[in-house]
């Protein structure tokens, strides 16, 4: 069957192909949408799930038996870690180590650098911020937290 427009007629031919390059537009932006999402998200926070889970009651137990508690701030292009025992005293453990990435990647963490204050100069653009604490108590127990930080525009 033909149709007769003003122009050339639109034929089942011209029909077909709108239709696949359309479904080609949309399969093709699919494809790299999700390449990219798997390209800059893995997914992964241990190598291997089991062997982690394995310990992960006694390390959860040991930690909160610490009773320690961190919190981050962001202001005047300074980052800002406290931790606090239980009863609210200033903890500063010798190996504390930190951790700045965005929630959805981690292609562009950087480890600041903290001084005596537990601050560093860092240059963080407006929105979500995932900071990555980790340390060691006086007795050996691994402390880790992970915290949101959200800075404004």
């Amino acid at each position: 069957m033909t149709v007769k427009t003003q122009g050339r007629p639109l034929t089942g031919w011209h029909v077909m192909a709108m239709f696949v390059a359309g479904f080609g537009i949309i399969i093709s932006v699919n494809l790299i949408l999700a390449f990219n999402a798997v390209r800059t998200f893995p997914g992964l926070e241990v190598p291997n799930s089991y062997v982690a889970s394995q310990s992960f009651d006694a390390r959860r137990s040991a930690q909160e038996a610490l009773g320690w508690a961190a919190t981050a701030t962001y202001r005047d292009g300074r980052l800002f870690v406290s931790i606090n025992d239980r009863d609210g005293q200033a903890t500063i453990p010798g190996d504390l180590s930190v951790t700045v990435g965005r929630p959805t990647e981690s292609a562009r963490d950087v480890t600041p650098h903290l001084d005596e204050a537990l601050s560093a100069a860092l240059d963080l653009a407006p929105g979500l911020w995932r900071v990555d604490v980790t340390a060691h108590a006086a007795d050996g127990t691994l402390f880790e937290q992970q915290l949101t930080l959200s800075v404004a525009k």
